[in-house]
């Protein structure tokens, strides 16, 4: 009898060339591609060198992005991306991108079309999921199994078993995919669903745009999740169209796929959203928590520094300017998205809002620089992490939320949504 498989399982599956498998199965995978970024790839190329491997497994399914703390904001980062510089030469890495070429590796891959259905993906990078967004599997790794990654081209996994989480209705305006996937986690907490498959489907799928799905996908992990996976429909084959070079391989879960349990989100009902320190799960709508006086705002990250975020933010924006003693950091995720800012005007009214936008970065999200934070301020950030600490001093708070809500908490000054302004 053959198994009832998830559409993660299937993907696994063809991957290790099994007929089937199951949750708890260990199994051997060959990998489409493996990333690193200018923190985790010099670790593992201090393993790929001290294990003696004098070769890569294919030098067009490796990307070595510098995306976090570039440009090299002091002598250390400055290291680190050389180390990586050299290895990329080294063995001709096609997909290298550094200063003037890069982009937030999340954001850059689907981008280029790099990555797409199908696909089996490791990433020295917990936001890796990101790519469940196009129907592929995406989990981070460790440097030594990206290292192993890159010398073998495969990998070993715990095959996991799955959250069926269905989306029914259509969002409302102002609410996005990062207040789906914030109310998500506020229901089943940072290790609701740990080394588990969230597996999104339902009628409520095909009302998501790209960009909801990727801010989805990307935040699966803030779950604790192995990963997080969309199905495979019009939107995202229009997405691909004319960027992802290979076939794309389109799997679907069993009518009868088994799931530990399931969980049910009617798009309808969802308010805008925010994650209060000092954990993703901690929500609250923004009517609960509005007033709450800040000192900054970050819009950008692998979770919502695509084009269709700085549009929410712009809108907001438009014709307003930033409260005073607010510090207001717009950060495109690609060059791309950051040239389509300036043909839009976008960039202009962020600028004339009183706004600083940065070339594309991670910088502030994991604290590396760009909007480091002091003893007692408090951020509202569209990135995915507010853990003590996370952008600055242990004494500092990160409140997580939509470009929307971002945007109109830099006017108010204030936890705001755009209706309160």
């Amino acid at each position: 009898m053959t198994t009832r498989m998830t559409m993660t399982q299937k993907i696994l599956a063809a991957h290790a060339g099994l007929p089937s498998v199951k949750a708890g199965d260990l199994i051997e995978a060959k990998l489409d591609m493996v990333l690193g970024n200018d923190i985790t790839s010099p670790v593992a190329i201090d393993v790929f060198d001290k294990a003696g491997f004098t070769r890569v497994f294919d030098k067009e399914k490796i990307a070595l992005v510098l995306d976090h703390y570039t440009p090299c904001k002091d002598i250390k980062s400055a290291q680190l991306c050389k180390t990586v510089r050299e290895f990329a030469k080294r063995f001709d890495i096609k997909h290298y991108y550094d200063v003037g070429t890069v982009g937030i590796e999340h954001a850059l891959l689907p981008e280029k079309g790099i990555v797409g259905p199908g696909d089996c993906i490791i990433g020295a990078d917990s936001h890796t999921c990101t790519y469940g967004a196009l129907g592929a599997f995406s989990t981070g790794v460790g440097s030594t199994d990206m290292a192993a990654g890159m010398a073998m081209g495969e990998n070993w996994f715990k095959v996991p078993s799955a959250i069926k989480v269905t989306l029914k209705g259509k969002l409302q305006p102002y609410v996005s995919g990062k207040d789906v996937i914030l109310h998500l986690i506020g229901m089943i907490g940072v290790d609701g669903a740990l080394y588990k498959s969230l597996e999104f489907t339902g009628e409520g799928v095909s009302e998501l745009s790209m960009d909801d799905r990727f801010t989805i996908a990307n935040m699966a992990i803030e779950a604790g999740a192995k990963n997080g996976i969309f199905p495979v429909d019009e939107k995202t084959l229009e997405y691909i169209k004319g960027r992802f070079q290979r076939e794309p391989k389109i799997y679907e879960a069993d009518p009868d796929a088994e799931y530990d349990s399931e969980v049910v989100i009617d798009l309808s009902e969802l308010k805008p959203t925010v994650s209060m320190p000092h954990l993703p799960s901690n929500t609250k709508t923004v009517d609960e928590v509005k007033g709450l006086p800040i000192n900054q705002v970050i819009i950008g990250s692998c979770t919502n520094g695509r084009i269709s975020d700085m549009r929410a933010a712009a809108e907001v924006l438009k014709g307003r300017k930033v409260a005073d003693g607010v510090k207001c950091i717009v950060i495109p995720a690609t060059q791309e998205v950051y040239l389509q800012c300036v043909k839009e005007g976008l960039a202009e009214i962020f600028i004339e809002a009183g706004c600083a936008v940065s070339t594309p970065t991670c910088g502030p999200c994991l604290g590396g620089h760009m909007g480091i934070m002091a003893e007692g301020e408090r951020a509202v950030a569209t990135t995915n992490r507010n853990f003590v600490g996370r952008m600055g001093h242990v004494k500092s708070e990160v409140i997580l939320a939509s470009p929307a809500v971002a945007a109109a908490s830099a006017v108010a000054g204030t936890v705001a949504s755009p209706q309160d302004l």
